[in-house]
């Protein structure tokens, strides 16, 4: 048995509450992952049971705020595409896009967005190799092509992939994710690229999305993942780097959707994680003894989650969503979780 800290739930929450009234050069540096930021305290309230410790009317007005009327459009209207930048006066990305659509899903809001003009805006970013980029300046590698993927789904629209490139959209996408596959079984940023354990988590997800999980070896890829763990239980992206407490979600989510979650320790995971709290502050930092940031708390708190941390909500690990969101949006895919400890340390 590995004893460590339990999870100080007030304290993260009061953490989390808290984080929009330190106003100082750090909060202003990270203007661009303002709206992502608000996406990953939502959700990490939402495994914590604590979904309505923010304001939702102010949330939603918030997000509604970073809609960018005047997003790239290379397709004729109408009508008109739009999306979602990381703040407001920010440019429409598919990363803030991404964001945006999650908080209002998990809002009960979608209605206040035109759900038309960001497929649109969607659509435009596709290649006609298959390769989805973020924005109109042109960058590009498999994470937008899972959120492509991920938001055209809890859209409702997957469909549209089929109205581009003279049908073959929706191959073109699949094609450039496999082909980013290496010889390990994990997978790179695009085509040639190393293998890393995030590129795992999104290419694994979006292919599990499409019904394409047939395209992987599971084994070898759940191998690749399980030798991620290091003796301290901590997870990493990459053979030879050091332990991260946000891999405990790309490739535990990973692992959990190929059916092989049970092949990593999950004690040890369980305490690496626990040991990375802030028990004066609250949140959860990349390591024990390091800064905390809300990125780390909601991948921390999601990683135990999947492992069966007690009384955690359950997360969808397709989307990074609550698994009751998705359920009753009918996205509920094959995957599997371990069983929730009654207590912790286990007895």
């Amino acid at each position: 048995m590995t004893s460590a800290p339990p999870l100080d739930v007030p304290l993260h929450v009061k953490y989390i509450q808290q984080l929009d009234e330190k106003k100082d050069l750090a909060y202003h540096l990270t203007e661009h992952l303002r709206l992502n930021g608000v996406y990953w305290g939502l959700t990490a309230l939402s495994i914590m049971g604590h979904k309505d410790a923010l304001p939702r009317d102010a949330m939603v007005d918030y997000v509604m705020s970073c809609w960018d009327d005047e997003a790239a459009d290379t397709l004729p209207p109408p009508p008109s595409s739009g999306a979602f930048g990381a703040h407001p006066g920010h440019d429409a990305h598919i990363h803030g896009t991404c964001s945006g659509i999650q908080i209002l899903i998990m809002q009960d809001a979608l209605d206040r967005v035109d759900v038309d003009r960001v497929v649109k805006f969607l659509l435009t970013l596709v290649g006609p190799d298959g390769r989805v980029e973020g924005d109109q300046f042109g960058e590009f590698d498999v994470r937008f092509s899972y959120i492509f993927v991920m938001v055209l789904s809890l859209l409702g629209r997957l469909d549209a992939m089929d109205t581009i490139y003279d049908g073959k959209g929706r191959q073109l996408v699949v094609d450039n994710i496999v082909n980013s596959m290496n010889f390990d079984g994990a997978f790179g940023s695009e085509p040639g690229a190393e293998s890393h354990g995030a590129m795992v988590w999104v290419c694994v997800a979006s292919l599990a999305i499409l019904g394409e999980l047939d395209r992987i070896d599971r084994d070898l890829l759940g191998w690749w993942l399980s030798e991620r763990q290091l003796p301290n239980g901590g997870l990493n992206g990459r053979p030879e780097k050091l332990e991260d407490v946000c891999y405990s979600w790309w490739n535990l989510a990973a692992l959990s959707i190929i059916g092989k979650l049970h092949w990593i320790n999950r004690d040890k995971l369980m305490a690496f994680i626990l040991g990375a709290q802030d028990l004066e502050g609250g949140g959860i930092a990349d390591r024990p003894g390091d800064w905390v940031d809300v990125f780390h708390t909601v991948f921390g708190l999601a990683g135990l989650s999947l492992v069966g941390y007690p009384g955690l909500r359950d997360i969808d690990p397709l989307y990074c969503m609550p698994a009751e969101v998705t359920d009753k949006m009918g996205l509920r895919r094959d995957y599997r979780t371990l069983p929730r400890l009654e207590q912790w340390p286990q007895a």
